[in-house]
């Protein structure tokens, strides 16, 4: 069973530290995706997390709409990864793929969050 959104998003978070910390032994390009990678695959769950303590409707959106935005960001450097061969494409697999369902239950969230508010 899938878990609810902030434990998978610090779980993808805890996913994409474990592949940085491989792409930094590496020099040059590796280590420089490495560290795009880093901040917008673990803003996620950060902003999701702080989500959580939300004072209103409406700083939940934006927080959730800050970590689907950073999920964007971190579904274009995987596949950038495993475009230019740095990690082989099917080790990046599940983790596109739970990428893509991030940002699509991030984006039916706000969604329905704004559609209440209207």
């Amino acid at each position: 069973m899938k878990s609810d959104i902030p434990d998978r998003t610090f779980e993808f978070a805890r996913r994409v530290v474990m592949l940085c910390r491989a792409l930094d032994a590496e020099p040059g390009v590796p280590r420089i995706l490495a560290n795009q990678l880093i901040r917008s695959g673990t803003s996620i769950g950060a902003n999701v997390e702080e989500a959580q303590a939300s004072q209103s409707v409406a700083d939940f959106v934006s927080k959730y709409s800050i970590a689907c935005k950073e999920a964007r960001e971190t579904r274009y450097w995987l596949r950038l990864l495993a475009a230019s061969a740095i990690v082989p494409e099917g080790r990046l697999t599940d983790m596109q793929q739970e990428c893509n369902e991030l940002i699509a239950i991030l984006t039916s969230i706000i969604k329905k969050l704004k559609s209440r508010k209207q």
